[in-house]
């Protein structure tokens, strides 16, 4: 049986998970994992690696073809929407079949004070009513929604893998930073920089999860950004064992 070549479009725990289980557990599988590139160092999968964008969706349906790709797994951050919709008309191009692999969705608990906003733009804008010391963990990307003349009186602590560049909030502490991250540890970040409000994507997971359970035992506002819907007609997998099942089921009709 011709093996099945699997294009892994990757950067999160999920998709080296998943390139993991498939690399391990079926030989008749080729793996490529593509990494974007925006991280300095990022923590490679197994099998075949590729770095760097692909010029939009006729270059990935154009490497697809070149490269003979049977299936092609999103398994890219829930806020890389761009990459998604890419993916999606790529697909379609080649007639090949996409999977697209997302985390659940992090859920409000008794206790939260949660404010529900629909990008970084409207997040920013309720800072002022919410508090003075913001932890920002919503990455290096997109920090010039926060560097508005009307937040200037706010201080911000940004965690990030990478540091960030301009333009960023006018007050600003960087803590470079990379989960996952314990409830220990976020307690203590929250009392050394008494901090009052917390922003965040909802990026799932439990990586960066225990610094939703410190804000809610602190009490402070957590401020958090919807992820952007999977592209219509993409069926989801929730985990990377769910993903690679997909794939088996690809395998064995081939």
């Amino acid at each position: 049986m011709t093996p099945v070549h699997v294009l892994v479009l990757g950067g999160t725990t999920e998709a080296r998970r998943l390139a993991e289980h498939l690399v391990a557990r079926d030989a008749g599988v080729r793996v490529t994992s593509s990494l974007a590139g925006r991280v300095a160092a990022p923590r490679l999968p197994p099998g075949e690696v590729r770095v760097g964008g692909f010029g939009g969706p006729a270059g990935l349906a154009a490497w697809m073809r070149e490269h003979d790709v049977d299936a092609l797994v999103d398994a890219t951050h829930p806020f890389a929407a761009a990459m998604s919709r890419n993916a999606a008309e790529a697909a379609a191009l080649v007639h090949v079949p996409l999977l697209a692999l997302r985390r659940p969705g992090w859920i409000a608990q008794d206790g939260d004070r949660w404010h529900s906003t629909g990008s970084l733009a409207e997040a920013a804008g309720l800072l002022p009513a919410l508090g003075e010391r913001v932890f920002l963990t919503t990455g290096r990307m997109g920090l010039a929604a926060f560097a508005g003349a009307g937040l200037d009186a706010l201080w911000f602590l940004v965690r990030s893998v990478d540091a960030p560049e301009p333009p960023c909030p006018a007050r600003m502490e960087v803590l470079l930073d990379r989960g996952p991250f314990d409830l220990d540890g976020e307690r203590e970040l929250l009392r050394r920089h008494r901090i009052d409000v917390l922003v965040t994507k909802d990026s799932g997971g439990d990586a960066t999860a225990p610094k939703l359970t410190a804000a809610r035992e602190t009490g402070i506002p957590v401020v958090v950004v919807r992820r952007p819907p999977v592209p219509e007609g993409v069926p989801v997998a929730r985990t990377p064992d769910e993903a690679a099942r997909w794939v088996a089921r690809l395998h064995a009709s081939g």
